[in-house]
């Protein structure tokens, strides 16, 4: 029953921040669970190594959605080398929620497709 959940993540499941295309973003990246069918896609603006804007699109369940809403809001003008050292306690004090191996892979999908963005976008910046 989704009512069992936090109010916090119902919010951001209902009314996910940051949803959408960003146009002119210098890195789209996605990925998807294969096991429940949970997708995002993750816009990312840099304004040299600092996270200047960012969006996503995604359709999954209430957990994969809000944390891609939740993570869109915490990284949102931070250092990418600050956003690379976040990690699985990081995802799951941002959710507040115990959550099973399964849930688990639908909370950090999110977190994952932000690290390839930010990886992609390093490597194009090596001359």
């Amino acid at each position: 029953m989704p009512e069992d959940f936090p109010k916090h993540i119902l919010d951001h499941y209902r009314k996910p921040r940051n949803y959408g295309e960003i146009k002119d973003a210098n890195v789209i990246v996605k990925d998807s669970n294969k096991l429940c069918g949970d997708y995002v896609e993750i816009y990312l603006k840099f304004d040299g190594n600092r996270i200047s804007a960012i969006s996503f699109k995604g359709q999954g369940c209430m957990i994969s959605q809000a944390s891609a809403s939740m993570l869109t809001e915490l990284v949102k003008d931070k250092e990418v080398e600050e956003v690379l050292k976040l990690t699985k306690n990081d995802v799951m004090k941002m959710l507040g929620l115990e959550l099973g191996p399964v849930k688990m892979k639908c909370a950090m999908l999110p977190l994952v497709v932000l690290r390839k963005g930010i990886e992609s976008y390093l490597k194009s910046q090596q001359v």
